[in-house]
């Protein structure tokens, strides 16, 4: 089992920048990938970006596309989330979760382990 913490959630204007942090603990971390997705009020939790195990390869959902950058750092047993030019829609509760596997991707059934979120709230 995997026990995440995450930190660096606030208030910020439209275009404005945040970056959150995920720290790991318990497995290997370099033996899974991880994710972050957020869930609105009222709305479905989804699938914002994903990094493989080795932080070579990551993957976005197209609403982030451009604006988000995800990155791990093995060493530290932490992986980030820069989040640029922000807008309103983005605010959600983010969380971080660590797949079960190797598997990084939207399907949120193949995260093992999450954490207890940290909000973002973007004004307009």
């Amino acid at each position: 089992q995997v026990q995440l913490v995450e930190s660096g959630g606030g208030l910020v204007q439209a275009g404005g920048s945040l970056r959150l942090s995920c720290a790991a603990s318990g497995r290997t971390f370099n033996n899974y990938a991880m994710g972050w997705f957020r869930q609105a009020p009222g709305k479905e939790r989804e699938f914002v970006a994903a990094v493989n195990w080795s932080g070579s390869t990551t993957y976005y959902a197209d609403s982030v596309k451009g604006r988000f950058t995800i990155s791990r750092d093995n060493a530290k047993n932490t992986v980030s989330l820069q989040m640029n030019s922000l807008k309103p829609e983005d605010t959600a509760l983010y969380y971080c979760a660590a797949s079960s596997a190797t598997y990084y991707g939207p399907r949120i059934n193949e995260y093992a382990s999450w954490g207890q979120g940290t909000q973002v709230t973007v004004s307009s």
